[in-house]
Protein backbone atom coordinates (compact mmCIF):
# COMPACT_ATOMS: atom_id res chain seq x y z
CA UNK A 1 0.00 0.00 0.00
CA UNK A 2 1.52 3.32 -0.97
CA UNK A 3 1.18 6.51 1.01
CA UNK A 4 -0.71 9.36 -0.59
CA UNK A 5 1.77 12.08 -1.56
CA UNK A 6 -0.33 14.66 0.29
CA UNK A 7 -0.09 12.71 3.52
CA UNK A 8 2.75 13.44 5.94
CA UNK A 9 5.24 10.65 6.52
CA UNK A 10 5.13 8.78 9.80
CA UNK A 11 7.77 10.01 12.23
CA UNK A 12 10.04 7.49 13.94
CA UNK A 13 12.38 8.19 16.85
CA UNK A 14 15.07 5.59 17.59
CA UNK A 15 16.38 5.88 21.14
CA UNK A 16 19.46 4.50 22.81
CA UNK A 17 21.90 5.60 25.46
CA UNK A 18 24.89 6.97 23.52
CA UNK A 19 23.36 7.61 20.07
CA UNK A 20 26.59 6.67 18.32
CA UNK A 21 26.00 3.19 16.86
CA UNK A 22 22.72 1.20 16.87
CA UNK A 23 20.29 4.12 16.83
CA UNK A 24 22.40 5.92 14.20
CA UNK A 25 22.40 2.86 11.95
CA UNK A 26 18.64 2.45 12.41
CA UNK A 27 18.05 6.13 11.52
CA UNK A 28 20.11 5.76 8.35
CA UNK A 29 18.50 2.46 7.33
CA UNK A 30 14.94 3.72 7.83
CA UNK A 31 15.58 6.99 5.98
CA UNK A 32 17.26 5.16 3.08
CA UNK A 33 15.00 2.14 2.73
CA UNK A 34 11.58 3.24 4.01
CA UNK A 35 11.68 6.90 2.92
CA UNK A 36 8.40 6.57 1.03
CA UNK A 37 6.51 6.08 4.31
CA UNK A 38 8.74 7.13 7.23
CA UNK A 39 11.18 9.81 8.33
CA UNK A 40 13.50 8.73 11.15
CA UNK A 41 15.46 10.54 13.83
CA UNK A 42 17.73 9.11 16.52
CA UNK A 43 18.78 10.31 19.95
CA UNK A 44 20.38 9.19 23.19
CA UNK A 45 19.91 9.88 26.87
CA UNK A 46 23.67 10.36 27.24
CA UNK A 47 24.86 11.18 23.70
CA UNK A 48 28.53 10.48 23.01
CA UNK A 49 28.88 13.47 20.72
CA UNK A 50 29.96 11.43 17.67
CA UNK A 51 28.75 8.79 15.24
CA UNK A 52 30.92 5.67 15.57
CA UNK A 53 33.25 5.26 12.56
CA UNK A 54 32.34 1.55 12.34
CA UNK A 55 28.61 2.46 12.10
CA UNK A 56 29.44 4.78 9.20
CA UNK A 57 31.58 2.05 7.57
CA UNK A 58 28.95 -0.70 8.03
CA UNK A 59 26.27 1.38 6.29
CA UNK A 60 28.66 2.61 3.60
CA UNK A 61 29.17 -1.06 2.66
CA UNK A 62 25.49 -1.27 1.67
CA UNK A 63 25.41 2.11 -0.06
CA UNK A 64 24.04 4.30 2.75
CA UNK A 65 25.94 7.41 3.87
CA UNK A 66 25.36 8.44 7.50
CA UNK A 67 28.60 10.43 7.80
CA UNK A 68 26.65 13.69 8.12
CA UNK A 69 24.44 12.46 10.97
CA UNK A 70 25.25 13.71 14.45
CA UNK A 71 24.86 12.37 17.97
CA UNK A 72 21.80 14.03 19.53
CA UNK A 73 20.20 14.25 22.96
CA UNK A 74 16.69 12.92 23.49
CA UNK A 75 15.94 16.31 25.05
CA UNK A 76 16.06 17.88 21.57
CA UNK A 77 12.97 15.88 20.64
CA UNK A 78 11.07 15.95 23.93
CA UNK A 79 8.26 18.17 22.62
CA UNK A 80 8.08 16.81 19.07
CA UNK A 81 5.37 14.41 17.95
CA UNK A 82 6.33 10.90 16.87
CA UNK A 83 4.21 8.06 15.60
CA UNK A 84 6.65 5.32 16.65
CA UNK A 85 9.41 5.37 19.26
CA UNK A 86 11.82 2.40 19.12
CA UNK A 87 14.32 1.68 21.89
CA UNK A 88 17.29 -0.40 20.74
CA UNK A 89 19.34 -0.98 23.91
CA UNK A 90 20.24 -4.43 25.09
CA UNK A 91 18.08 -4.57 28.25
CA UNK A 92 20.43 -6.85 30.14
CA UNK A 93 23.50 -4.71 29.60
CA UNK A 94 22.22 -1.14 29.70
CA UNK A 95 19.62 1.20 31.06
CA UNK A 96 17.22 1.77 28.22
CA UNK A 97 15.77 5.26 27.98
CA UNK A 98 12.13 5.80 28.82
CA UNK A 99 10.26 8.01 26.39
CA UNK A 100 7.63 10.15 28.05
CA UNK A 101 6.58 11.99 24.90
CA UNK A 102 4.02 11.04 22.29
CA UNK A 103 4.30 7.96 20.13
CA UNK A 104 3.62 4.27 20.10
CA UNK A 105 6.54 2.68 21.95
CA UNK A 106 8.27 -0.58 21.05
CA UNK A 107 11.51 -2.16 22.27
CA UNK A 108 13.65 -4.07 19.77
CA UNK A 109 16.98 -4.58 21.50
CA UNK A 110 20.41 -5.28 20.03
CA UNK A 111 23.82 -5.89 21.59
CA UNK A 112 26.18 -2.90 21.50
CA UNK A 113 28.65 -3.57 18.67
CA UNK A 114 31.05 -0.99 20.10
CA UNK A 115 31.43 -3.22 23.19
CA UNK A 116 33.10 -5.92 21.09
CA UNK A 117 36.89 -6.23 21.21
CA UNK A 118 38.51 -3.88 18.64
CA UNK A 119 39.50 -6.71 16.30
CA UNK A 120 35.87 -7.94 16.19
CA UNK A 121 34.09 -4.58 15.96
CA UNK A 122 33.80 -4.32 12.18
CA UNK A 123 32.18 -7.76 12.04
CA UNK A 124 29.92 -7.02 15.01
CA UNK A 125 28.72 -3.75 13.44
CA UNK A 126 27.80 -5.67 10.27
CA UNK A 127 25.92 -8.29 12.29
CA UNK A 128 23.96 -5.64 14.23
CA UNK A 129 23.32 -3.65 11.03
CA UNK A 130 21.77 -6.73 9.43
CA UNK A 131 19.72 -7.47 12.56
CA UNK A 132 18.40 -3.88 12.60
CA UNK A 133 17.59 -4.09 8.91
CA UNK A 134 15.63 -7.30 9.39
CA UNK A 135 13.91 -6.58 12.71
CA UNK A 136 13.21 -2.82 12.81
CA UNK A 137 12.55 -2.39 9.09
CA UNK A 138 10.45 -5.56 9.16
CA UNK A 139 8.46 -4.19 12.09
CA UNK A 140 7.91 -0.82 10.37
CA UNK A 141 6.92 -2.40 7.04
CA UNK A 142 4.04 -4.09 8.87
CA UNK A 143 3.29 -1.23 11.27
CA UNK A 144 -0.14 0.34 11.17
CA UNK A 145 -0.95 3.65 12.87
CA UNK A 146 -3.49 3.90 15.64
CA UNK A 147 -6.92 4.86 14.38
CA UNK A 148 -6.63 8.04 16.42
CA UNK A 149 -3.38 9.19 14.75
CA UNK A 150 -3.05 12.93 15.03
CA UNK A 151 -2.60 15.08 11.95
CA UNK A 152 0.89 16.38 11.26
CA UNK A 153 1.49 19.90 10.05
CA UNK A 154 4.80 19.60 8.25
Amino acid sequence: MSVNMNEAKYRVLVLCTGNSARSQMAEGLINAQLADRFVAFSAGTRPTGYVHPQAIAALREIGIDISQQRSKSAEEFRREPFDVVVTVCDDAAEDCPVWLGQGQRVHIGFPDPAAAPPQQQAHQFRVVRDMIQKQILGYLRNWQPDAKRRNHDH
